[in-house]
């Protein structure tokens, strides 16, 4: 096995089974705080000492989070309060928990109620229209909560050298996967969009050192590569979760390779570095005022259609996938205003539901293959 394949491998393990890592981390003295969507300030986490893993649900059927949402709530919470339900997230020490839409505004309340004080919540706000000096400085002032809460937990005080350092090791992170996105959609021949979601995945279940380092040799070994012979299609994918197996295999089937996307757990974040600033907090809040193309975030003028638009026409990609994550109201009330933009820019949309609970993709089956087969017809 080439030592590209191995290395997509071990992401591919990783993120296959979570648990497993974290419960090696757990196991070496080191704490572990959960991290729910979105945009939570995982650095201030690591600056503490403990590591941030990513809490985006799983494949799975929930029934005790029934008693505690209706089952029209997405599958990403049903799924992520299922497991602190039963118990199999007790290795963590806290749940960073948002209230960045209106269903994660009830979660906090639930995972207090459910899972109790065997992992306690920290609560997470910021500023919607958070570009104002108003809304950088009530970010601010959040940050500086959270880290105090954080200090509590770790047992020992944070220093801003700390912060900075942190910060640091994140925005590498980033510049590593934003490449690596960028090689990934140059070489679909060797990275598949099941290779792709898991290299990205695996990054909220390690040290972000550690995976930085692991993705920038696979971004080595992409650059050194032959140039590409990819005859198949290429797509942008949206939405807010790509991490469906199924239907990224369905997409591989049919030569369909992710060109790029502006998807919420993938790029959307990866895009925007911290500024520099006397204050590390300060810069963390600017950071997030920088953030578009999200649809939990505030985009009046929405610059998400503005991006895809250019990330079709950057990547010389064939038309867009809207991962649609089932009962997201954010992503429904995006989309309309989103394919209107692409609809006048000529570009083709495919719309096809995800959830964390479907373990039947064959509608979508047929939706990709139809799809795939009018854009091969427009190519020719």
């Amino acid at each position: 096995m080439s030592e590209l394949q191995e290395l997509l491998r071990t992401c591919r393990e990783i993120a296959s089974h979570p648990g497993k890592a974290c419960r090696r981390a757990a196991a070496a003295g080191r704490k572990l705080v959960g991290v729910m969507p979105y945009f939570c300030p995982e650095e201030l986490v690591y600056a503490a000492g403990m590591l941030p893993v990513g809490l985006w649900g799983a494949d799975m059927q929930a029934s005790l989070s029934r008693r505690y949402y209706p089952s029209f709530i997405c599958s990403l919470l049903h799924t992520a309060l299922e497991l602190g339900l039963r118990g199999e997230l007790d290795m963590l020490s806290a749940v960073m928990i948002p209230n960045s839409c209106d269903s994660l505004k009830g979660m906090a309340a639930n995972w207090k109620y459910g899972v109790g004080d065997r992992i306690p919540v920290v609560s997470v706000s910021y500023a919607q229209n958070r570009r104002i000096p108003a809304g950088e400085e009530f970010t601010l002032s959040q940050w500086r909560k959270i880290l105090r809460q954080l200090e509590e937990l770790g047992g020992e005080a944070v220093s801003p050298e700390a912060v900075r350092a942190a910060v640091a090791v994140y925005d590498r992170n980033r510049s590593a996967l934003l490449r690596f996105t960028e090689l990934a959609g140059q070489h679909p021949e060797l990275v598949t969009p099941g290779d792709r979601c898991a290299v990205l995945k695996a990054g909220y279940f390690m040290d972000r050192a550690e995976h930085s380092a692991l993705a920038e040799r696979i971004n080595a070994l992409l650059e050194s590569a032959p140039a590409s012979c990819w005859e198949g299609l290429r797509l942008v994918t949206t939405g807010i979760l790509a991490d469906a197996p199924a239907l990224l295999d369905i997409l591989e089937e049919n030569r369909i390779a992710v060109a790029a996307d502006q998807v919420a757990c993938e790029s959307v974040p990866l895009r925007y570095l911290t500024p520099e600033t006397e204050d590390p907090l300060l810069g963390m809040a600017r950071r997030l005022g920088t953030v578009e193309g999200c649809s939990v975030l505030y985009d009046p003028g929405k610059q998400r259609g503005r991006q895809l638009i250019e990330l079709v026409r950057d990547s010389g990609a064939d038309g867009v996938l809207w991962l649609m994550t089932k009962f997201c109201d954010p992503e429904e009330y995006d989309y309309v205003p989103v394919k209107r933009m692409l609809d006048e820019a000529g570009i083709p949309l495919l719309c096809v539901e995800t959830d964390r609970q479907t373990a039947n993709y064959e509608q979508a089956r047929s939706a990709v293959e139809a799809f795939a087969e009018i854009l091969r017809e427009t190519k020719n």
